[in-house]
């Protein structure tokens, strides 16, 4: 393997590469990853020389925190080719600063900037034929960081390891989706780390969609704790609701992910003149709203599926189905963010980021 050395970042590059084994008409989503990895240690209070390695597997010791503790977070970014072979992130910036927020949240270390750009920029173009140009095709980045430090003491680690794997990628959600509005189980308390982008957050997420899927739906749409009376998020994703030509969605906490692309759905709808409120929203609102023929649209929005569109939602034992619509405000919102990303129109928010 040959290596090379810039001003902060080791690099050593895989002999050879992966991708003519790759079916990217047929990929089945977070499942297939490139030929390089970024990795960094934090031992004795710092963070290392951070290193760039072909992709491969971790040795790290059973009583590794993580395992124990759940001392873990992540983040969801994507890289875009236009039709020039230049390489595009969307707000890289919030994603930097969401990791580190999280990782505050868990007592972790907060990482250096000039080490994640420099490193995803140097990983994003060593694997840069990995990223497909065409509209839906992009390359997934997962960053993460884990608690690596030996021992099952009840205390944050102070060794910990902070890695970013990127797979190639194309829709998220395949077919109609349907959500199950929670009336019993909670994805988050106040106080606890909902706004966090921890681990632990989706585990507990898994048992109670598992239960939804049995019904016939694809994701649970959840309430607040403590009465069941408010929405909150969608699974994986933040969720809007349009009433009328009105667009609802509720306001962040600490419950509630900040996500990177629901400011972008509000933004733009707000320049589109839609009508947008940021408030807490009760389920009756939305129940009452269906059975009138009010409620036009829900929908989904997050790093992975841009945005999803909604197409029924089911709450307690009744079940409604929303209309299908030639002007979605979920439409017309996904084009404008997907022209950004894909560098195919002006970007006047300056959300874009030439890797």
């Amino acid at each position: 393997m040959s290596n090379t050395t810039t001003l902060q970042l080791e690099v050593e590059k895989a002999k050879t590469s992966k991708i003519n084994e790759v079916d990217f008409d047929n990929l089945a989503f977070g499942s297939v990853f490139t030929d390089h990895m970024f990795i960094c240690d934090y031992v004795n209070g710092e963070w290392k020389t951070p290193k760039i390695i072909p992709y491969q597997s971790l040795v790290i010791d059973p009583s590794a925190r993580v395992f124990h503790y759940g001392q873990a977070v992540f983040e969801g970014m994507k890289a875009y080719k236009d039709d020039n072979d230049q390489i595009w992130l969307f707000r890289p910036k919030d994603n930097f600063d969401r990791i580190n927020k999280s990782s505050k949240r868990m007592a972790m270390p907060e990482f250096p900037e000039e080490y994640f750009f420099e490193g995803l920029k140097t990983l994003l173009n060593l694997d840069k034929d990995w990223i497909k140009k065409g509209l839906g095709n992009s390359l997934y980045i997962r960053p993460f960081v884990i608690a690596s430090e030996p021992g099952v003491m009840a205390s944050p680690a102070e060794e910990y390891k902070f890695i970013i794997i990127c797979a190639p990628a194309q829709a998220y959600y395949g077919g109609e989706v349907r959500v199950k509005i929670a009336d019993h189980y909670s994805r988050a308390a106040s106080g606890g780390v909902g706004a966090a982008k921890t681990a632990g957050n989706y585990a507990a997420q898994f048992y109670p969609t598992k239960l939804a899927k049995e019904e016939g739906f694809q994701q649970v749409v959840w309430t607040d704790a403590n009465t069941h009376e408010y929405l909150e998020e969608a699974g994986t994703m933040n969720v809007f609701f349009r009433i009328g030509d009105k667009l609802l969605t509720a306001p962040t906490n600490d419950r509630i992910l900040d996500g990177i692309t629901r400011k972008s759905v509000i933004e733009i709808a707000k320049d589109k003149g839609i009508d947008v409120e940021i408030r807490p929203v009760k389920v009756n609102e939305i129940v009452e709203a269906a059975k009138k023929g009010n409620l036009k649209e829900i929908f989904g929005s997050g790093t992975a599926a841009v945005i999803t569109p909604v197409v029924g939602f089911g709450y307690k034992d009744k079940k409604w189905d929303l209309p299908k619509l030639t002007d979605a405000y979920s439409s017309v919102i996904k084009e404008a963010i997907l022209n950004i990303q894909y560098n195919k129109s002006e970007d006047k928010y300056g959300w874009r980021y030439k890797a």
